[in-house]
């Protein structure tokens, strides 16, 4: 009652004593933990505001650049004996220069050496493994280069004549001839196994330079005793609408750069016995930047196959020049890609070798062209023609 008297006898617009005291309440946790989290938010909302991260949240590659000793051998040389022009493109990234770039995979760990050059050219570790160690493969007949190893004559060897495939070419000099070239092989895992692997070992496979891992390919197709080209991109007409790809030889530069793209093409894979073009209808046709290319190859042991795509092509009498092995495409297989025209095409091809002695056709890895190009070579024993490998073809054609 006397709390009660107070609060009615107290004038209004005043509280009691008691009432001020309970209004006063200490300083409590729960006010504690609000003005933590104030602070929190502020301190968030700063660095969100003012710190530039644009990649904030994204997972992380740590890079570490690690300057070459001037002591090391320079990881691009230059061949020995190459054409001067093609040293001096070379020298434009002096081994100074060169910087090892340690990629980090921020979610697995993974490590990946990618060495730099001063022109941009790039090689990771794993294409730096040395070509001898791939099986059949003579480290003899290797020149090492910026971009790795290529093919070179040595000791009296030739690449053509040590990785041509097996063959009775007595026989095949008394008898007509066929030789089957299958291209654009290695891009596409798939359909380059069931070119290695559906077709007999007398079809040679010609192999692009853009595969994600060429030697990998080209070694199976060797190990199945395949006889294996490199096609090297050229240009064609209507480039660079159509683009062949990286490193294209182009008619627009001059030889010593033709060379470089050349050298970087013969280093993607080994165990090849000769090159052909890939597209490069303006480029085979154009004598002035297509005579240093035939004369590089040549004098690093390798035989030529001219696609045939284009008739004004100066690869036969450039090759003929150089006494380079060298030979022609009859027919392109399946340049229809239909069942029906594929055979008729093969029925030409046979018709020719009947003619002539020899002939020579090309197709893609189509499955139809696998399918049709397989069941009509079983039939060719029995119409007394022979399927041989490429080189055996190039050979026969020179001697007749």
């Amino acid at each position: 009652m006397t709390e009660t008297a107070d609060e009615l006898s107290t004038p209004l617009g005043k509280k009691t004593e008691r009432q001020k005291r309970r209004f006063r309440l200490p300083f409590s946790a729960v006010q504690a933990l609000a003005v933590l989290l104030g602070l929190f938010l502020v301190a968030f909302l700063s660095i969100a505001l003012f710190t530039d991260n644009p990649l904030g949240g994204e997972p992380v590659a740590h890079i570490a650049l690690r300057k070459q000793a001037p002591d090391d051998k320079p990881a691009a040389e230059a061949p020995s004996h190459a054409e001067p022009a093609a040293k001096a493109a070379h020298k434009e990234a002096p081994s100074g220069e060169n910087k090892t770039v340690t990629i980090i995979d921020g979610s697995s760990g993974k490590r990946q050496d990618v060495v730099i050059g001063g022109d941009g050219a790039d090689k990771t570790s794993t294409e730096a493994a040395p070509a001898a160690a791939m099986a059949g493969i003579d480290p003899r007949l290797l020149e090492k280069t910026r971009y790795g190893m290529i093919p070179v004559v040595a000791d009296g060897l030739k690449p053509f004549t040590v990785y041509a495939a097996e063959a009775d070419r007595a026989k095949a000099a008394k008898m007509p001839v066929v030789a089957i070239v299958i291209g654009g092989l290695g891009v596409g895992a798939a359909k380059t196994a069931d070119a290695i692997m559906k077709l007999p070992p007398a079809v040679t496979l010609a192999f692009t330079p853009y595969g994600a891992d060429p030697g990998k390919l080209t070694e199976r197709a060797r190990a199945q005793r395949h006889e294996i080209l490199l096609q090297i991109p050229m240009e064609p007409f209507d480039y660079p609408d159509n683009d062949p790809g990286p490193q294209t030889l182009l008619t627009s530069l001059p030889p010593d750069q033709n060379i470089d793209r050349l050298y970087w093409h013969l280093s993607r894979f080994q165990g090849y016995a000769g090159i052909a073009n890939f597209m490069g209808a303006r480029f085979v046709a154009t004598d002035a930047v297509m005579q240093p290319i035939i004369r590089e190859a040549a004098k690093r042991g390798l035989g030529y196959l001219d696609d045939g795509a284009t008739p004004r092509s100066v690869a036969s009498s450039l090759a003929a020049g150089q006494a380079m092995p060298f030979v022609k495409a009859d027919f392109a297989i399946d340049a229809v890609p239909t069942s029906a025209e594929i055979d008729r095409t093969l029925i030409k091809l046979e018709t020719l070798a009947k003619e002539r002695g020899l002939a020579v056709g090309v197709a893609s890895a189509l499955p139809i062209s696998i399918e049709r190009i397989a069941a009509w070579i079983k039939t060719l024993d029995g119409r007394g023609i022979m399927l041989v490998p490429l080189t055996t073809a190039m050979l026969k054609s020179k001697s007749g």
